[in-house]
């Protein structure tokens, strides 16, 4: 077992992805992480994620369609909304459930992903105006 060497940049990625409070995108971590170490550049955000993913601190987000996104582990279990004009993603706290009754006889679920499509109450606001 490695242990994880604590840096600033690694400290600003995780205090930007715990302030998020959904998944970011690298470059947005990048952007959002700058304002606590302004020497961060793409490429460290790049090699803390793959140690923080490592280390189980870190969770990829796939959403089809979609590059990449990242949060932070341990947030419980959650699905997503993706806006289809801006394209951010958020967390969406809750699970319908009821999923075991879709599987085919025969089968076992293991787990699943769901992803709401629309649009943000931002862009909603701006289809208005």
């Amino acid at each position: 077992m490695t242990i994880e060497r604590r840096t600033r940049q690694k400290d600003a990625i995780t205090r930007t992805l715990g302030r998020a409070g959904k998944p970011l995108l690298p470059r947005e971590i990048l952007t959002a992480a700058r304002r606590r170490c302004t020497k961060l550049g793409i490429a460290t955000v790049y090699r803390g994620l793959r140690a923080m993913l490592g280390a189980g601190v870190v969770t990829c987000v796939r959403i089809p369609g979609a590059p990449p996104r990242y949060e932070l582990s341990g947030t419980g279990h959650h699905h997503y909304f993706r806006c289809r004009s801006c394209r951010r993603v958020f967390n969406v706290q809750g699970c319908p459930g009821g999923f075991r009754a879709l599987v085919p006889r025969g089968f076992r679920l293991e787990a699943h992903d769901l992803v709401l499509y629309g649009r943000c109450a931002a862009c909603r606001d701006l289809a208005r105006t």
